[in-house]
């Protein structure tokens, strides 16, 4: 699951990407209001946490205007403003959710379960036998739970969201670990590998599918992939 912190007060928005990471969660931060739009414009994500008073552009502004395109990612405001008038202003916008400065962190992951058990955030993927628990973090197939480290259960969850979609081990490196990829480094396939073992091994439809060469992509059969150069087949 991604999520968007849009925080200008760079302690918090530290905190924040600490803590969520820990709980599994790919995070992606923004330090004002016009940087958090173009991200959420641009990129995917499951859910957004928008402050309320940023630099250039302020939060409910924001949240207006990607409610005016029809942008609708879930939104969780952030923001010291308790007032009964300010909480309702934003909800008529179109947020999901309002949490009040100061918070504790459990209360945070408890509004975001909240959103995910009302349904605008999935909280169950499926591809062929394998399911993810996108809240508790799990894996099965066909029953038999897979033990995932937190890195291979993001793998797995990207990879589910774009089944059937040829992924490079660029992609991956930069929307997995956050960076740009280096052809000297392994470490994709390191990891691919070892989620690979876990989800197929045992069993004999194998859904994590190499393209040589050119990267992986999740199928329960082969995919031929065709390109200006003409065509590639696994």
């Amino acid at each position: 699951m991604r999520i968007l912190v849009v925080e200008d007060e760079l302690k918090v928005a530290r905190f924040l990407k600490k803590g969520l990471e820990a709980e599994g969660y790919e995070v992606e931060t923004a330090a004002d209001g016009k940087a958090g739009e173009k991200l959420a414009r641009t990129e995917a994500y499951d859910l957004i946490l928008l402050d309320v008073l940023m630099p250039k552009k302020g939060g409910f502004e924001v949240l207006r205007d990607l409610r005016k395109d029809e942008i609708r990612t879930p939104i969780l405001m952030l923001t010291a403003r308790s007032t009964t008038e300010d909480i309702v202003g934003g909800l008529d916008q179109g947020a999901d959710d309002y949490l009040t400065k100061p918070f504790a962190f459990t209360e945070l992951l408890a509004r975001i379960r909240s959103l995910m058990r009302r349904g605008t955030v999935k909280t169950k993927l499926k591809y062929s036998d394998l399911t993810l628990d996108t809240i508790a973090h799990k894996a099965s197939r066909s029953g038999k739970q897979i033990e995932l480290t937190a890195r291979e259960y993001a793998l797995i969850e990207y990879f589910m969201n774009n089944r059937g979609k040829l992924i490079s081990r660029q992609e991956l490196a930069k929307e997995i670990w956050g960076y740009n990829f280096d052809p000297g480094t392994n470490v994709v396939d390191v990891y691919v590998n070892h989620l690979r073992n876990k989800i197929d091994t045992d069993f004999a439809v194998k859904l994590l599918q190499t393209e040589r060469g050119k990267g992986y992509y999740l199928s329960d059969k082969k995919i031929t992939f065709k390109s200006f150069k003409g065509t590639v087949t696994g």
